[in-house]
């Protein structure tokens, strides 16, 4: 591709650009990104990737990689989704979000390439588009290593361009997206190990379904991959509570601001992944490996957001991860009158996911999540009534908190759930509130 130019584009124009590819929806298949990053010079060629796939878990995942090779001093590519404060999230490069400009400026310079395959009937999706986009950053930055998270599935994501990675990391496998990705978690397990290459090397993390290890387990031994089960076992001392979760790992003592059981293994998932890359030739020493989890920043992942009254974010949005939630919420609420807000998208599987916070929640205030796939609170708020949870549904983000910080008073608990979307919306809105009931917040 050429050089960059001055940007005309401002990074507004750019974002309505890149959403307006939304129209073209979910289309799996590699052959239109294929064809745009070979017009584009294929960039990706000239990066090194960890791949990382999974239903749940890929989000801290990344973020743990990310953070640990910064520290290290790698220079960091990270593209994650969705984003949860703005778009910029999506791609960062050690720590730091794309710059508006440059942002600008790329989406100028892509654009004729997207018009031109438009023209030709191969109408790019957003999220090709953005993939792209975060390649060509990627590899103008010249990052050492690109810590690379999957959309959607694995096999025909795209991100699944790349050669072999360095390391493929998947994470927890159960149900969703099934009306894409297969109905049983076998075949869920299939497209997640699309993304095992020839002769790369594999890590799992080590709570699956049997079903779905037998299906990865097969992908790696005939692609000739070493396959790495990511048991917690060196993890030692393994204490948790809201502030975070303290472990010692090969005798040097860590702390990472994640918590709940998931965080554990997620952290083990990653660590098992550091060995991999230290066989490839990566300085990663525990000093890094420390600092990196010290410092790493992941929001709407059990966040704390106020401590009196406790007021935590979290992104949990299908059966799996409410399941996680709900343990988490066992662990470090017991006790505690729970006030959930909670919104779901229509294509999730709700009935199970709230059959986990069943007899755990004393009031819940539901709301349609900012997304055309949303269910409207109120059929929401009645699935609960159902349940014989008190429910109702709240006219705005804003109602939300203020009715569940009044119902929670100052020693309650209040937890946003159900939908990263919801997340986004509800955690500037509930800062802003929690500061002004100042100094108890």
């Amino acid at each position: 591709m050429a050089g960059k130019g001055d940007a005309i584009m401002t990074y507004q124009e750019a974002l309505e650009q890149i959403s307006s590819q939304a129209k073209f929806g979910i289309k799996p298949g590699l052959e239109r990104i294929i064809k745009l990053l070979d017009k584009m010079g294929n960039p990706q060629d000239r990066l090194k990737f960890v791949h990382v796939a999974g239903t749940n878990g890929k989000g801290s995942t990344c973020a743990l990689l990310s953070s640990v090779l910064t520290a290290a001093g790698y220079k960091t590519g990270l593209y994650i989704s969705p984003y949860i404060l703005e778009f910029r999230e999506r791609m960062q490069i050690c720590g730091q979000m794309i710059p508006k400009e440059e942002l600008a400026a790329l989406t100028e310079e892509l654009l004729p390439l997207i018009q031109e395959m438009e023209q030709d009937g191969d109408a790019l999706t957003e999220f090709e588009f953005i993939t792209a986009l975060a390649m060509e950053w990627f590899a103008r930055s010249k990052c050492d290593v690109v810590v690379l998270e999957v959309g959607l599935g694995g096999r025909f994501d795209a991100t699944n361009i790349i050669k072999t990675p360095l390391v493929s990391v998947i994470m927890s496998i159960s149900l969703d997206h099934t009306g894409i990705l297969g109905d049983t978690v076998e075949k869920i397990a299939f497209e997640k190990a699309g993304i095992i290459k020839e002769g790369g090397d594999t890590v799992v993390f080590s709570r699956q379904d049997y079903g779905a290890m037998q299906v990865m387990r097969e992908a790696a031994q005939q692609r000739n991959n070493s396959f790495c089960v990511a048991e917690p076992e060196e993890m030692e001392q393994v204490e948790s509570d809201l502030l975070g979760t303290r472990f010692v790992y090969r005798g040097a003592p860590m702390h990472m601001p994640l918590i709940g059981e998931h965080q554990v293994l997620n952290a083990a998932t990653v660590l098992a992944a550091l060995d991999v890359l230290r066989r490839k030739g990566f300085k990663l020493p525990l000093q890094a490996v420390a600092e990196g989890f010290a410092q790493v920043s992941f929001p709407a992942r059990l966040e704390l957001l106020s401590k009196h009254p406790i007021f935590l974010l979290d992104g949990a949005h299908n059966p799996n991860g409410v399941q996680a939630l709900a343990a988490a919420l066992r662990q470090y609420l017991s006790g505690k009158r729970i006030t959930a807000i909670m919104g779901m998208l229509a294509d999730k599987d709700s009935h199970a996911s709230i059959g986990y916070l069943n007899g755990l929640l004393d009031q819940v205030y539901t709301l349609t999540p900012d997304n055309p796939r949303a269910m409207q609170a109120e059929d929401f708020a009645a699935l609960w009534r159902e349940m014989g949870v008190s429910a109702k549904a709240a006219q705005s983000p804003r109602q939300a908190v203020e009715l569940a910080l009044a119902h929670a008073g100052g020693d309650g608990a209040i937890i946003v759930c159900g939908s990263l979307y919801l997340a986004a919306e509800i955690r500037p809105i509930a800062i802003e509130i929690l500061k002004g009931m100042a100094p108890s917040a």
